[in-house]
């Protein structure tokens, strides 16, 4: 799999940016501030709609207009097909492929298929856990884009229900009966059990698989440290069979995380009513990143930190190969921040990929196994050098 020509129009920075790209490496050089890395932000937003940088898409439409247009070519297995998105702040985005419309945005995941690296992934071991289940959910798409679905229907029936919990809150604190909410909020905990069960237990089978990855990308990375593993953290692993979300465990059913995630919920019912917002279901599980024996948040060094992020997507990149389809490997202003053995390893791994998309402020931080075709980025200009 590889992008073959990327278009943006009103894209960050860019009013205009057109180039073609060739398999294997593709290196974007230029000084911090002059858009290189909102090209490769655009071809990740067509693999996930969504930025690795950024959590709305305000941000991504050039300032003082309406509306910003992606455009790529992307071949897989001989086919190309031609995605374009048009991102409008405020209202609905729209797609098309091969120049036809779509009736969903979200119909293009599948089409391509990245891991990005970037600075912002050292926040996937010293942020907050809703960091490290983003980067769960974004990978299951990758994985099967028909969770993107499940992840949407998910999150709308915990806005809903998280409404409904805070309106009996009030209530019960002006000391107002309120019967029907609570009848209601019946019928809102098995919508919340059944969409939460299919997203948990995809997590659960996915750190399943990703984890022996993990444990042997960092011992590739960082043979002097500790060993790393990842481990799926929930509030009903005590009601579930032994070994789920294990390596060598059973996969989950999810009609015994939905009987769990129920009977969580019947417990928690008062506190949540007190505090009026669900403290039951995916929205609260965590991903544990250990080193030796102790969590990589907060006991973790630099190094080691930037090695656990970097295993995390060397990980999902041998996942997601071994699954299918290659896919692109973009490597957004890394090189600067590793040491010597960390870029080689890298580099290792890069230089085998069928496309990998590289932005670096000077290309000396670029490892010269890399060779491939470079491009200078500057002034509101991209070409190719």
């Amino acid at each position: 799999m590889r992008v073959r020509h990327l278009q943006v129009s009103d894209f960050r920075s860019w009013q205009h940016a057109d180039l073609d790209l060739d398999a294997g490496a593709s290196v974007l050089v230029g000084a911090n501030g002059q858009g290189k890395t909102n090209l490769v932000e655009a071809i990740g937003y067509v693999a996930t709609l969504g930025s690795h940088r950024v959590a709305s898409d305000q941000p991504l439409v050039r300032h003082g207009c309406a509306r910003a247009i992606i455009r790529a070519a992307v071949v897989n297995d001989g086919r190309e097909l031609t995605v374009e998105l048009e991102i409008t702040p405020g209202k609905a985005n729209r797609a098309r492929i091969n120049r036809g419309p779509v009736p969903r945005t979200r119909d293009v995941l599948g089409i391509l298929r990245t891991v990005l690296f970037a600075p912002e992934d050292l926040a996937l071991v010293r942020g907050d856990p809703g960091e490290r289940r983003r980067f769960l959910d974004d990978l299951l798409v990758l994985r099967a884009p028909r969770y993107a679905g499940v992840r949407a229907d998910y999150e709308k029936v915990l806005r809903q229900r998280n409404a409904l919990l805070k309106s009996a809150a009030s209530n019960r604190r002006a000391r107002r009966a309120d019967p029907e909410a609570v009848s209601t909020l019946d019928v809102w905990d098995n919508h919340l059990a059944v969409h939460g069960a299919q997203l948990l237990a995809a997590r659960l089978d996915l750190v399943a698989d990703l984890a022996p990855r993990v444990a042997a990308a960092y011992a590739g990375v960082a043979p002097e440290s500790r060993p790393a593993y990842i481990a799926y953290r929930s509030q009903i692993e005590e009601t579930l069979p032994p070994g789920y979300g294990k390596p060598d465990g059973e996969r989950a059913d999810i009609e015994v995380v939905t009987d769990a995630l129920l009977a969580r919920m019947a417990l928690r019912r008062d506190a949540e009513l007190e505090r009026g917002v669900s403290l039951v279901g995916p929205q609260r599980d965590e991903l544990d990143l250990v080193l030796g024996e102790a969590p990589a948040k907060g006991y973790a060094s630099h190094g080691e930190s930037w090695s656990f992020a970097l295993a995390l997507r060397l990980a999902s990149y041998e996942l997601l190969k071994d699954e299918g389809s290659e896919p692109v490997l973009v490597l957004d202003d890394v090189f600067a921040e590793l040491d010597r053995r960390r870029r080689q390893r890298l580099a290792e791994v890069a230089v085998g990929a069928e496309q990998v998309l590289v932005t670096a402020a000077v290309e000396e931080d670029v490892p010269g196994e890399l060779s491939g075709a470079r491009y200078s980025v500057a002034d509101g200009e991209v070409r190719r050098v």
